[in-house]
């Protein structure tokens, strides 16, 4: 079992699937079948939002410097917003060639 995975579940015992989803922004059932180990996707969008939120793994994002790995997830399925200059910056920085970005259209 992997160190995140392990995490993972120890969270779950500590609170509850349904807490530790929240604190992910994942559902509780994605956490549920990937802990019985049938989560038919992939797990690496998984696996990041675990270490950035539960074991402290940041990512040096290139407008906002070193932030958590899953903080980064959320700022990459933002959507445009013309109304803050710091938003626009992150948006276009993970669609052009951040090494971070999980985004297709990058």
């Amino acid at each position: 079992m992997t160190d995140w995975m392990e995490t993972l579940r120890r969270a779950c015992k500590e609170k509850s699937q349904a807490r530790v989803a929240a604190i992910l922004g994942v559902s509780s059932a994605m956490i549920s079948q990937a802990l019985k180990g049938k989560y038919p996707g992939s797990t690496t969008t998984l696996k990041q939002r675990v270490e950035g939120a539960l074991m402290g793994y940041t990512v040096n994002c290139p407008v906002l410097g070193d932030i958590p790995a899953n903080t980064c997830l959320d700022h990459q399925r933002a959507p445009f917003a013309a109304t803050n200059s710091q938003r626009v910056r992150l948006y276009r920085a993970c669609r052009n060639g951040c090494p971070h970005s999980r985004r297709e259209d990058h």
